[in-house]
């Protein structure tokens, strides 16, 4: 055998990983192996695998009689759509995909690579968690890894695929990176497991409901993305890149546009309900305002009182944080406020301007949400939009009270520019309320409290509730009819396109986690 057949014949034992029975076992569980995985990343023929050949050191525990390909781990770069890429896909068919110290250095070596030529990474994570075998290394290698994540937070685009188990410290990596995908009952993260939890607390429950996609999408807000199977998953992240700029020194890709940059949408002007009281769906105002009306939506089953989604306007990228009336009324709470200020935070890092529209009423009621810290998680709200640098646009479409009203980037919280439709209603409070507080002796010494309450509040209402107080007094640029919407964003847009803002030099601020 000459020296090119050995070489192929060594590269295609590793490149079958676990063998014909493990791929079987893998596709059994309705997952694809890491290579199948790979193959759909990246455009066809253009992956370049690294460390193909690395092996593990370890002896113990009958280790140095176990082979396995690659070490669990396939590494290498690659284009996405035209752009590069590194990536890592743990490969379950091997050793369960369980990390050893050298599985750990050959996701380092690829973590280091994409931070050096500024390129995203994108982790494929389908594993049994830490080598037992190989002890406190194991541990060193995930500390590692979560400590390159750490640093490259910001510089580069990091994305997380959990597509089978994901547990106890694994868990980190992704928990550090941008966003986090997970596949539809055939992925977990936890902790602990089910048999830890029933053996230190009694408690018994299953892997799924313990730390399933659904369970991170909707209750936990760990993750941002449930897909359905792999394939659909990773369709998803090529989507989620192509609003991505490769890292924090470039802008997102401008996509030819074939939508109008002029169109009035007429429909905006009857989205907004005559009852104040009524709620209508903020998705219909988004998609009016979007490219062609389409969105990719970032944590739509979790905190659903407000929407974070990507949308192109003009073929730019914009980041969108909208109130949503359907839900708690459009109130902020503790897990709005934190769902926004990451994704406030993103596009702020990787230069993507900000679109908010606002319908607030104020932060949500009630000692549970005191309890749990709304004044601190509030507050990173208005920590995230202040640091923020980009271009920021505001719209109120209806109620924006209070605080809140602050926190949903009010002028004087930075946004470059404020518009608001002629059914916003700015103040500290709703009329009512006011009227109540304000004019509350005299509604009680009146012949007809009603009556005098009802004068009350329509003196409040003239007086401040309506856009034209604060147009008055140019905490809103502009009064505008909601169908020049997206003609006025794209205008912004364009205006704002060469917005300079610097911060005082500082290590970094003390974010109120």
């Amino acid at each position: 055998m000459n020296g090119i057949e050995r070489l192929r014949e060594k590269r295609a034992k590793i490149h079958a990983g676990g063998g014909e029975k493990g791929i079987r076992e893998q596709h059994k569980r309705g997952k694809l192996t890491a290579r199948e995985r790979l193959d759909i990343l990246f455009d066809e023929g253009s992956f370049v695998e690294l460390d193909t050949f690395v092996k593990h050191r370890s002896t113990d525990f009958g280790m140095d009689k176990k082979e396995i390909p690659g070490d669990g781990v396939v590494t290498g770069y690659g284009r996405v759509c035209g752009r590069m890429v590194y990536a890592y896909a743990q490969d379950f068919t091997a050793q369960g995909g369980s990390l050893g110290e050298y599985h750990a250095e050959k996701i380092v070596k690829v973590q280091d690579y994409a931070m050096t030529n500024g390129c995203p990474i994108v982790g494929l994570m389908d594993s049994g968690g830490a080598r037992i075998q190989e002890g406190v290394n194991s541990l060193n290698g995930f500390a590692k890894i979560f400590y390159r994540n750490t640093i490259a937070s910001g510089v580069i685009p990091q994305i997380s695929a959990i597509m089978g188990p994901c547990a106890g410290g694994a868990v980190y990596s992704p928990a550090i990176t941008d966003f986090i995908f997970m596949t539809d009952k055939t992925s977990n993260m936890f902790i602990t497991g089910p048999n830890v939890i029933k053996t230190v607390t009694g408690e018994e429950v299953t892997t799924e409901a313990l730390g399933g996609a659904t369970v991170h999408n909707e209750k936990s807000g760990v993750a941002h993305f449930i897909s359905k199977d792999d394939r659909s998953c990773i369709e998803d992240i090529k989507r989620l890149l192509s609003f991505l700029p490769s890292n924090n020194l470039e802008k997102p890709p401008i996509f030819p546009c074939t939508d109008d940059i002029n169109k009035a949408v007429p429909e905006l002007n009857a989205v907004v309900p005559e009852n104040p009281n009524k709620a209508y769906d903020m998705y219909r105002v988004i998609m009016g305002i979007a490219d062609n009306g389409e969105i990719m939506d970032v944590q739509p089953l979790y905190a659903l009182n407000i929407i974070t989604c990507f949308i192109r306007v003009g073929g730019k990228t914009v980041g969108v944080i909208a109130s949503q009336p359907k839900f708690l009324a459009g109130c902020l709470d503790v897990n709005a406020s934190d769902k926004a200020a990451r994704f406030i935070r993103r596009c702020d890092a990787f230069n993507i301007p900000m679109l908010t529209l606002v319908d607030v009423p104020g932060f949500l009621p009630g000692t549970g949400q005191e309890y749990d810290g709304i004044i601190r998680h509030g507050a990173k709200m208005l920590y995230a939009y202040s640091e923020a640098t980009v271009p920021k646009i505001s719209i109120v479409t209806r109620k924006a009270y209070g605080g809140a009203y602050i926190a949903m980037c009010s002028k004087g919280l930075g946004a470059d520019l404020a518009y608001a439709w002629p059914t916003a209603e700015i103040a500290v409070m709703g009329a009512e309320g006011a009227a109540n507080i304000i004019f509350k002796k005299e509604i009680e010494a009146s012949a007809n409290p009603q009556e005098a309450l009802q004068a009350r509040i329509n003196e409040y209402e003239d007086k401040f509730s309506g856009p034209y107080k604060a147009a008055e007094m140019g905490y809103i640029d502009d009064v505008i009819e909601p169908q020049e919407s997206r003609i006025r964003v794209v205008n912004a847009l364009d205006i704002l396109s060469g917005k300079r803002q610097s911060l005082p030099p500082k290590k970094h601020g003390n974010i109120p986690l």
